[in-house]
């Protein structure tokens, strides 16, 4: 894997860690959400409960996309790189704010706030079997 490549995996990895991880071990509701929406949104809300538990099993097998966790193996594979990002992460909140399914991917527009700032960002999400599973964080604001 090129170094390129390699930084562009662990980056979407850090990226995805960071809006995963929340103060005091709470979870994005689901609460609001129907159909498949509240699907993504149960994706969104334990990919965030195994941030917080460091469940880096979890997080590689049931929260990250495919191909993330492809690239990820060049790198020294999935869990080692979701270890290595977990050690340089402060815990911070995360609400959904919309989501939108489009067949088989889905985008989720999301709060976060840590250090007393607030971030809006769109994470990207494809459907995997009957799973969906986190693809990427294409944009922030």
């Amino acid at each position: 894997m090129t170094i390129a490549l390699r930084g562009l995996a662990t980056g979407l990895v850090t990226s995805a860690l960071a809006l995963g991880l929340s103060a005091c071990g709470e979870t994005a509701s689901t609460g609001s959400f129907k159909g498949e929406d509240r699907n993504v949104a149960q994706t969104i809300s334990n990919f965030q409960s195994d941030a917080t538990s460091a469940n880096k099993q979890k997080l590689c097998a049931n929260d990250l996309a495919s191909a993330i966790t492809t690239r990820l193996k060049s790198a020294g594979g999935c869990e080692a790189a979701v270890t290595e990002q977990l050690k340089q992460l402060d815990s911070f909140g995360l609400t959904i704010q919309s989501i939108a399914v489009n067949g088989n991917s889905a985008t989720a527009r999301v709060k976060s706030t840590w250090s007393g700032k607030s971030r809006m960002a769109t994470i990207s999400l494809v459907k995997q079997g009957a799973r969906w599973k986190i693809s990427g964080l294409p944009s922030t604001q």
